[in-house]
């Protein structure tokens, strides 16, 4: 029987109707991708039957191209970190623009007090203060830049919520003042040599591990917390929200708050990864943590959406980026087509929206 009486009042649930969970579709989208770059691998003549992430030379203990899957993991967790955080703006039907360049100016500052007073015997000549923030302990640089990423974030909040400056406007802005920040900290110039503990943070495979952490951590406050279920409240319909007793302002400013935060950290990892911060850092970072939210199913006019499918979002845009570079795709060509998937990814969404309403 298809259908099945529930309720009272005669209504009906049809069981043909039911939908997938949205991370599914994009787990099996993310296998359908893998197998497309595995086909090429085989059929594409200057390939020579290649394998995208399997081994096939006996380098490994595994049948995997151990190698390749670090890569794709690596180069996706830092910006996955950003992703977090615009995930739980977008949710609440905000945006955020100014995640890139806060990278850049808090790894341009964090850095400033990480910074190790000799090198090889000699006084560290990229230092920007005097001996007296030379070899502090790692939590003085990283509660500085979560400190700062914490006042843009209440910023940006504020003049969202107490304003009503559009997010996309208000975060616009302060893209430009962190840029600028970054370029004015040290006139431009790279802030080098930092101390072992702070170069700990971003070794190895940190950041998938900090990435990993706050993805499980943030999921779960988003999914049994109040500040989880406000969240959603907020974006499903603001009124409502606050006509059922939601303090709508102080939420938003949280959130961005948090979306702030994690940026900065996202930063602290980048400069403690390669050693250095420059003023450059973090181009284009906050239109890939979008794409990662987006494609991770969260809905840009708010109110659905989980960590969860962020995550898979962030692995389908690094398997993407991945698969292009090993089927030795041309960089112009790499940008356009990430640019088609994300605006695939809008579309869908759109479709998505239409289908359930």
């Amino acid at each position: 029987m298809a259908n099945a009486s529930l309720g009272t009042g005669g209504l009906t649930f049809d069981k043909s109707k039911r939908h997938w969970p949205n991370e599914l579709n994009i787990f099996l989208a993310l296998i359908i991708i893998v197998a497309v770059f595995e086909i090429l691998g085989q059929v594409l003549p200057y390939m020579r039957g290649q394998s995208f992430l399997f081994d096939t030379n006996d380098r490994f203990d595994t049948i995997f191209n151990e190698a390749r899957l670090q890569i794709i993991i690596l180069q996706v967790a830092i910006i996955g970190i950003i992703a977090l955080g615009v995930t739980q703006v977008i949710v609440t039907a905000g945006i955020d623009l100014s995640s890139g360049p806060l990278v850049a100016a808090t790894a341009m500052i964090a850095m400033s007090f990480a910074q190790t007073e000799l090198v090889n015997g000699n006084p560290n000549p990229k230092a920007v203060f005097g001996a007296w923030a030379m070899d502090l302990p790692v939590v003085v640089p990283v509660a500085i830049g979560l400190l700062f990423g914490a006042l843009i974030g209440g910023i940006n909040g504020t003049f969202v919520a107490y304003f009503r400056i559009p997010p996309f406007i208000a975060t616009l802005g302060m893209f430009l003042i962190c840029r600028g920040i970054a370029l004015w900290w040290s006139s431009g110039q790279p802030v080098s040599f930092p101390t072992e503990s702070y170069k700990f943070i971003g070794s190895g495979m940190m950041p998938v591990v900090w990435f990993l952490l706050l993805a499980a951590v943030f999921q779960l406050i988003l999914k049994y917390t109040v500040y989880g279920k406000h969240t959603y409240a907020i974006g499903s319909n603001e009124e409502a929200a606050r006509m059922s007793g939601i303090n709508v302002r102080r939420h938003k400013v949280m959130v961005y708050m948090i979306a702030s935060m994690l940026a900065a950290f996202a930063g602290i990892v980048l400069s403690s990864k390669g050693a250095t911060a420059q003023a450059g850092m973090g181009e284009f970072y906050e239109l890939f943590a979008i794409a990662m939210a987006v494609i991770g199913g969260i809905s840009l006019t708010g109110g659905r959406g989980s960590i969860i499918g962020t995550v898979l979002g962030a692995m389908v845009i690094g398997v993407i980026r991945s698969g292009f570079t090993y089927i030795k795709l041309d960089g112009s060509y790499q940008l356009m087509a990430m640019g088609g998937i994300i605006i695939a990814a809008v579309v869908l969404d759109q479709y998505r929206q239409r289908s359930r309403a």
